[in-house]
């Protein structure tokens, strides 16, 4: 069973056995969002059970030239529609069956980021139809399975200061990838400032006092991070069939702009604007495909 059905409002299901119903009601009730051709005749259906505003269980599957259909596998999942632009977005296919990882290499935060791509079926129709495209947007959420909230520090600097510095950071950072020596001199000179100002104020602070915001890999697998990142806005949904209350958190972490969701109960602390969420997420994502005019005039 998913370990982050709990996430969209599920705490009580604990087999796969008590999911089925949802499951079979997810494909009787017809709402697919996608259906491409298979090999042999076969047909690839997509279908979502919505059990909140933007948040459901989608089920991909096979349905046979008998007209019967076989579920391949299931993921709870939220939408979102805040976009983050990418020049470097690209996918990656999972070894055990045809689902892709998406990969962002200029993600704000200076890292690689991997996420479960919940687009997977339309990007089989794209590898089958032999299109050259390429990534424009991914549209990122992520679900937690527990958290707390922190309150907000006082921040020195104003928010146009604040984004220069961001802004020239990332320039840095996309000039390190492209070997600039002395950005890498420059990026590698600010690390050791900032490790030694940190160092000398955790003898009097605390350390969520220090870092304002983190976003890091965590675990063995690629998709799971650690945040910690301020709350922009924040809605309550409830789930339709187990009137659970999920959390829906706009998060900026790192200047990065994402939806965090996770189950009330799960939730320590309470969250309002401005104070900041800590906890382990499940990444996902959705990206945008275009067109890649130079790869179709080859």
């Amino acid at each position: 069973m998913h370990k982050f059905l709990r996430t969209i409002g599920f705490s009580k299901i604990q087999t796969d056995m008590q999911l089925e119903p949802l499951i079979e009601r997810a494909v009787n009730e017809k709402n697919k969002t996608l259906v491409i051709n298979g090999t042999d005749g076969s047909v690839i259906e997509q279908y979502q059970l919505p059990v909140a505003p933007s948040m459901g269980i989608a089920v991909v599957g096979e349905r046979t030239g008998d007209g019967v259909f076989h579920r391949n596998y299931y993921f709870p999942y939220m939408q979102s529609y805040d976009g983050t632009l990418t020049e470097a977005g690209s996918v990656e296919r999972h070894l055990e069956k045809e689902t892709y990882a998406g990969v962002l290499e200029d993600f704000r935060s200076g890292i690689t980021l991997i996420f479960y791509l919940t687009n997977s079926v339309q990007l089989r129709e794209l590898v089958k139809m032999q299109m050259h495209v390429k990534a424009r947007q991914a549209f990122l959420t992520g679900l937690a399975s527990e958290g707390k909230i922190l309150l907000p520090i006082e921040k020195k600097e104003d928010v146009e200061t604040r984004k220069s510095r961001s802004n020239e950071r990332k320039s840095l950072v996309e000039a390190a990838r492209q070997g600039d020596q002395e950005a890498i001199n420059i990026l590698t000179e600010t690390d050791i400032n900032m490790f030694n100002e940190a160092q000398h104020r955790l003898l009097t602070e605390d350390l969520y006092s220090i870092v304002e915001t983190s976003f890091m890999p965590t675990g063995v697998e690629c998709d799971i991070y650690s945040i910690l990142g301020e709350i922009v806005s924040l809605r309550v949904k409830e789930n339709v069939y187990t009137h659970e209350n999920v959390v829906d958190m706009k998060i900026n972490c790192n200047d990065c702009i994402f939806h965090v969701a996770i189950n009330e109960s799960d939730l320590e602390g309470v969250p309002a604007v401005g104070r900041r969420f800590k906890g382990k997420i499940w990444m996902q994502g959705n990206l945008e495909f275009v067109e890649d005019e130079k790869e179709n005039e080859e």
